[in-house]
């Protein structure tokens, strides 16, 4: 990496440099979780973390707000390396928040409020800007007063999981992290949440990691994937980058959108696509100019 590069991207970015993680080093069990991982995250972009089970994406992520610290390598934060002997690892947290997957398991307190509001409490700050970071971050998550006294056992799947990203909201982080936030819901429950999780995206400009396995997710959602093969970066690039090479993702075992194999057979039946598709919105564009084009 070039050092004017680096300057730059470490004013704003968060830079991983030469990153490696090894699980029980020196045992018998030693597994290389991450292998030699460099990236830059800007600042504002919406990022798909894919890849399969044990491919490294969750220890990947828990990197970046500190809960694991490298084997070797560096990882820094606006400037400052987060494994520096002085470095705030609570304030780090608070800037870079991790939904993890079923985070409902972490709910605690009696009502939704209470919940939300445990986050700025434990930060230190006073009644009334803990109580307006609670009640900006659950009308963010999309939660209506109707449900602000409920007990967040009552509510339903979808519901918990607006509350525990909620709860990590009030925290205001600059980086919003999700592991498999859809986990276990059905298709409205799952496209409310990653409704919300864009509009989050977009009226807020936070930068969001979202780990998912669903390649129809990502591609409708995301600006850039980064795919994780045992422990490396297998491939990072914007979703038609990266999905145009489906036939290298399907050599790991993963696969396009569905929709992307659809225009690939229309363009070798004759169909003048000039690409192929990532979502079915965009099917639908390339297949419209395609039929004015053509007059069909």
């Amino acid at each position: 990496m070039e050092t004017g590069a680096k300057s730059r991207d470490l004013r704003e970015c968060m830079v991983l440099d030469h990153v490696n993680y090894v699980y029980g080093a020196g045992t018998a069990y030693e597994k290389h979780a991450l292998q030699d991982i460099n990236l830059v995250l800007q600042s504002g972009e919406f990022i798909g973390l894919i890849g399969h089970t044990g491919s490294g994406k969750s220890t990947l992520v828990q990197h970046l707000n500190g809960l694991i610290a490298p084997t070797s390598g560096h990882i820094y934060y606006k400037g400052n390396d987060i494994g520096a002997a002085d470095y705030n690892k609570k304030e780090l947290r608070s800037r870079v928040g991790l939904v993890f997957q079923y985070p409902e398991h972490q709910l605690f307190e009696t009502t939704v409020v209470k919940d939300v509001a445990f986050g700025p409490k434990n930060m230190g700050l006073s009644g009334l800007e803990a109580d307006m970071r609670t009640f900006a971050a659950l009308k963010e998550a999309g939660i209506g007063e109707e449900l602000y006294d409920a007990s967040p056992f009552e509510l339903s799947g979808g519901q918990k999981r607006r509350v525990a990203i909620a709860g990590v909201l009030a925290m205001q982080p600059d980086i919003l992290i999700l592991d498999e936030p859809t986990a276990g819901l059905d298709p409205r429950g799952r496209d409310e949440i990653l409704d919300r999780i864009a509009q989050i995206h977009r009226e807020g400009n936070r930068t969001i990691i979202l780990v998912s396995h669903s390649m129809e997710d990502v591609a409708r959602y995301a600006s850039r994937l980064i795919v994780m093969n045992g422990g490396r970066i297998f491939a990072d690039g914007t979703p038609k980058e990266v999905f145009d090479a489906y036939q290298e993702l399907e050599g790991i075992g993963l696969a396009a959108p569905q929709v992307t194999y659809l225009s690939e057979a229309l363009r070798n039946a004759g169909i003048s696509l000039p690409q192929n598709a990532t979502t079915v919105e965009e099917a639908r564009e390339l297949l419209l100019a395609d039929w004015k084009g053509g007059r069909r």
